[in-house]
């Protein structure tokens, strides 16, 4: 078991139910399996519970979080216990390789996306998030606390794109039904952020302080309780899908 925290978040305390809340989107899949190309060989990067491996190719997964391991699904693809920064594969072993919603939390984000690159042959896709949009999301306006941590934690999207000789990158469409618990995956429901359960599987939250996030989600309550939040963002509710910061990177080489 990995004693200190692989990244800057401790996942062997406070990863327990990431599973229940962080569930695989089908739509957001969709558009990762894509990127993946024809590759049969996938190394899936901190990888946690399992969300987005795809099914029918051979896809090895690494995750330093013995936690976050035992939530994967049984007779899911293997786990190995590693870091992004240091992976234990040949050079070009693996045909695509994915790391959704993670590089944030990595200790040094560039230095495991060069890794992915040295293994992989073909396309490396990356989840994650610009942050310079996160301001576009309602939930600014309740916590920038929350905003400034993940400010912090994301690296620029060119500073990814650097890292590979040819990157596309597009925004993520977020859909309203959304089953990955992210914070902008509940654009519509803000209610959600007043359960506990699911800001626990948000690890922005763990650097926000208690009285901070007290303080924010009181206001949400205050807000909800007098139709506030719906008179600002009611149509939200309704609106189809959320173009805010989520975005997806698929680096190649020459």
């Amino acid at each position: 078991m990995t004693e200190n925290p692989a990244g800057d978040f401790d996942y062997e305390r406070f990863g327990h139910g990431y599973a229940v809340h962080r569930r695989t989107d089908p739509r957001i899949a969709a558009l990762v399996h894509a990127g993946l190309g024809p590759a049969g060989a996938v190394l899936n990067v901190g990888a946690g519970a399992g969300s987005y491996e795809p099914a029918g190719r051979a896809v090895v997964a690494v995750e330093p979080s013995a936690t976050m391991r035992a939530q994967r699904p049984a007779g899911g693809a293997p786990a190995v216990e590693a870091r992004a920064e240091e992976l234990p594969f040949d050079d070009g072993a693996f045909g695509a390789s994915m790391a959704t919603v993670t590089i944030h939390q990595w200790a040094d984000p560039i230095a495991g996306l060069a890794e992915m690159r040295r293994v992989t042959r073909g396309p490396v896709v990356i989840l994650t998030f610009d942050r310079e949009a996160l301001d576009r999301f309602w939930l600014a306006r309740y916590s920038p606390e929350l905003m400034e941590a993940e400010r912090r934690r994301y690296p620029p999207i060119d500073a990814v794109c650097a890292v590979f000789e040819h990157a596309e990158v597009r925004t993520v469409p977020v859909p309203l039904d959304c089953t990955d618990g992210f914070t902008e995956a509940y654009y519509g429901r803000p209610e959600r952020f007043l359960d506990e359960a699911v800001r626990r599987s948000q690890s922005a939250w763990g650097f926000v302080e208690p009285e901070a996030e007290a303080r924010a989600v009181g206001r949400l309550a205050d807000d909800l309780a007098t139709g506030e939040w719906d008179r600002r963002h009611g149509r939200l509710r309704s609106q189809p899908e959320y173009r805010g910061s989520l975005s997806l990177v698929v680096g190649r080489g020459t």
